[in-house]
């Protein structure tokens, strides 16, 4: 209401933010950002590209993790990582007539097994270890009748098959059934019978293709690394033992070993070992820094607004 003493009364405008005090309204909250409608949408597609590509890598880590399980299926040490022979069963003795060879005669007695590092074998001239840092060594170059055992039983077995490498050093002796070899059988113990029972012998080494004759020692054979593949897809779930016997010839005068990695349900890869978890906690940690790149590329400069 008017005061006659002040004179007429003059609404004053609603003052508002802006160029100048009284005048046309400020834009907008809205109308102020709409102009960087085109910042946000390259801001929300670099997020969305930065999202795509953490998921990838949480899928990469995931796949390496499965790999090392899939590796260690069954098997306890299967690949002499622990460097001992931890998880399996060691027999031995001595050999003087009579064949094929039965592991089973050897359970209990003295082995003459060994586990090897990186190296290469002075007859094969080839590396003893196939995929990580450790292998099994069964039997040696001595020529002395020795027969020595290794043997793991896996029970409920999941996978289709059963993949290990061996290398075989014989030396050149005697006929098919009385020379020094390398035996391995596989046993369903579920059924109670023999999958696989297969021998190696250095009689007939030489008329294979599957050995070489060593360039340093005469009439020493070798198998270069061969990766063995048990198919036993017809018996999933059932429990398994593999022996693996190297021996000398029953009369002491010729010497055979072999070398043993990569025991589980997928194919050992040469020279390229599955990370251990210790490997897959430094991976996640190089993992965390390409995505730390990812995000810093992705980032855009912040704006500075003024008044």
């Amino acid at each position: 209401m008017p005061f006659p003493h002040l004179g007429t009364y003059v609404p004053v405008p609603k003052r508002v933010f802006g160029p100048t005090s009284i005048g046309p309204a400020a834009p907008s909250e809205f109308e102020h950002f709409s102009g960087l409608a085109p910042f946000f949408n390259e801001l929300e597609g670099s997020h969305n590209m930065l999202k795509k590509t953490l998921i990838f890598l949480v899928v990469v880590v995931g796949v390496l993790m499965l790999s090392t399980y899939a590796m260690a299926d069954g098997f306890t040490n299967g690949g002499f990582e622990n460097g001992n022979l931890g998880g399996w069963s060691q027999g031995g003795g001595s050999w003087f007539g009579g064949w094929p060879l039965n592991p089973a005669d050897y359970v209990g007695g003295t082995p003459n097994n060994m586990v090897v590092g990186s190296g290469i074998d002075p007859i094969s001239g080839l590396k003893m270890v196939y995929n990580g840092s450790y292998a099994a060594k069964v039997n040696d170059s001595y020529n002395d009748y020795s027969v020595s055992l290794l043997s793991q039983t896996v029970n409920n077995y999941s996978a289709p098959a059963i993949y290990f490498a061996w290398q075989a050093v014989l030396q050149g002796s005697h006929g098919p059934t009385d020379s020094d070899n390398f035996t391995l059988q596989l046993r369903d113990d579920t059924k109670g019978i023999n999958l696989y029972n297969v021998a190696y012998s250095s009689a007939t080494a030489a008329g294979t293709t599957l050995f070489q004759g060593s360039a340093n020692y005469y009439d020493w054979f070798f198998t270069p690394w061969q990766v063995e593949n048990l198919d036993v897809s017809a018996y999933m779930g059932d429990s398994f033992t593999l022996s693996l016997l190297a021996s000398d010839c029953p009369y002491g005068g010729h010497a055979g070993y072999v070398y043993l990695d990569g025991f589980g349900g997928e194919a050992p890869i040469d020279n390229n070992p599955v990370p251990e978890p210790g490997s897959l906690l430094l991976l996640g940690s190089g993992l965390a820094l390409v995505a730390k790149r990812v995000w810093n590329r992705a980032k855009l400069p912040l704006l500075h607004f003024t008044r």
